[in-house]
C-alpha cells in the first residue's frame, strides 16, 4: 500500500504516523484500490484486506486499531482499553497515551489531522471538514489533550494531510456568510461569481491562536480534488468513492 510519511516526526522513533493514498489495495471500481471505510458501499472483505495490508506495512495489530464513526461534530473521545477495531466511537477526534493503540482518521476531501505531544507521549487523530473546523474541533482537541495529559500547545506537532483546497471547494453564499461571521473571511476566495473555501486556512488560524509554533506544523499541500487519481475525493468522484486515512501509533517503550 502506498503511503506518505511526514518528515516532521522523523526524529521521533517512538511514534509512527502516515497518510494513505488510494493506491495499493484490493478494492474494486469505484473504490479502487485502497479504500479503508466500511460505510461507503465497498465489499467488507476487501476493506478488511486493505486494513490488514496497511497494518502489516506500519507494523501494528489491526485488531488494536481505533477508527471513528465520523459525524462532522466537535466530539472528542479519550481512547481506553475497551475500544478496538470492531467498536468505533461516534466522534471526530480521538486521543490517547496508550502504546500500541493506533488511531485512524478517514477522509475524502476533509482534512485528516494527526497530533503528537513528544513531552507527554500522547497522540491524536482529528477529522476536520468545514463543519468541524467552524466548530473548532482542532483547538478543542488540543484543550482536551492539555486536560488529560498536560499537553502544552507550543510543544505539540501537528500534521495536516491531503484535503480539498480553495481552488476546488465551491460553497454557497449561506456558508460564506457563516464563515465571515465566525471571523474567517480570509479563508474565502471569489472568482467569476463563485465563492471557494479553504478549510486549512481556518485550521491554521485556530492553532496559531492557541500557541502552536509554525515550525511544528507540517502540511501535505496537495488538493484531493485536483489529484483524485492519487486520493479519494468526495467532490471530484461524484460522491461515490472510498476514504484515505491518517494513522498514528505510539510504540512500546
Amino acid at each position: 500500500m502506498k503511503i506518505l510519511s511526514p518528515s516532521l516526526l522523523s526524529l521521533y522513533p517512538e511514534v509512527t504516523a502516515s497518510f494513505t493514498t488510494r493506491h495499493g489495495g484490493v478494492s474494486r471500481i469505484p473504490y479502487s484500490n485502497a479504500n479503508l471505510a466500511f460505510h461507503v458501499g465497498d465489499n467488507a472483505a476487501d476493506v478488511k484486506h486493505n486494513h490488514l495490508l496497511l497494518s502489516k506495512k506500519l507494523g501494528y495489530d489491526v485488531e488494536t486499531l481505533v477508527f471513528m464513526s465520523q459525524i462532522h461534530s466537535d466530539r472528542i473521545v479519550v481512547v481506553d482499553e475497551t475500544m478496538n477495531f470492531t467498536t468505533p466511537p461516534q466522534c471526530d477526534a480521538l486521543i490517547t497515551n496508550r502504546p500500541n493503540t493506533p488511531l485512524m482518521v478517514m477522509s475524502a476531501d476533509c482534512t485528516p489531522i494527526l497530533l503528537y505531544d513528544p513531552r507527554h507521549n500522547a497522540i491524536g487523530a482529528v477529522h476536520a471538514g468545514r463543519a468541524g473546523a467552524l466548530n473548532k474541533i482542532l483547538p478543542k482537541t488540543l484543550h482536551v489533550m492539555t486536560k488529560e495529559y498536560g499537553t502544552i500547545p507550543d510543544e505539540i506537532l501537528v500534521l495536516l494531510g491531503p484535503s480539498i483546497h480553495g481552488c476546488c471547494y465551491e460553497v454557497n453564499e449561506t456558508i460564506a456568510k457563516d464563515v465571515i461571521e465566525k471571523g474567517y473571511k480570509d479563508a474565502l476566495r471569489r472568482a467569476e461569481e463563485k465563492v471557494f473555501l479553504n478549510v486549512n486556512t481556518i485550521l491554521l488560524a485556530q492553532i496559531e491562536t492557541v500557541g502552536v509554533k509554525q515550525e511544528h506544523i507540517e502540511i501535505i499541500d496537495t488538493c484531493t480534488s485536483c489529484h483524485h487519481e492519487t486520493y479519494f475525493s468526495y467532490r471530484a468522484d461524484a460522491q461515490h468513492t472510498g476514504r484515505i486515512a491518517g494513522v498514528i501509533v505510539l510504540k512500546s517503550a
